[in-house]
């Protein structure tokens, strides 16, 4: 067999390869972006406990600024805010000394 014969063939073979296998796993990524997957998984109550308001409120003093109050409704998802930022004279948190009640100094 020629070498470009036995290239198409190999094609041939890997593309049908990848059909059966992508069409057996039910679900593949990206292709309804607005439905999501019935197996994907859930998150059906988040309760903030105090040491989740001490950790979210690292270096902010009290009185708490009323523009805080988001916080109370701040769910599961991603926010920057209680994540630490960047160090030296950025971290006007004090994410990243010492004496933050945090464990997320790196």
């Amino acid at each position: 067999m020629s070498k470009p014969v036995m290239f198409k063939l190999l094609l041939l073979v890997s593309a049908l390869s990848f059909s059966s296998s992508s069409s057996a796993s039910g679900y593949i990524a990206g292709t309804v972006p607005y439905e999501r997957p019935s197996n994907a998984p859930r998150i059906d109550k988040f309760e903030k406990n105090t040491d989740w308001y001490t950790e979210a409120l690292t270096g902010v003093d009290k009185p708490y600024p009323k523009s805080l109050f988001f916080l109370d409704n701040q769910g599961a998802w991603y926010t920057p805010f209680t994540q630490p930022g960047m160090v030296d004279r950025y971290d006007i948190r004090q994410w990243h000394s010492e004496s933050a009640p945090c464990d997320k100094r790196k």
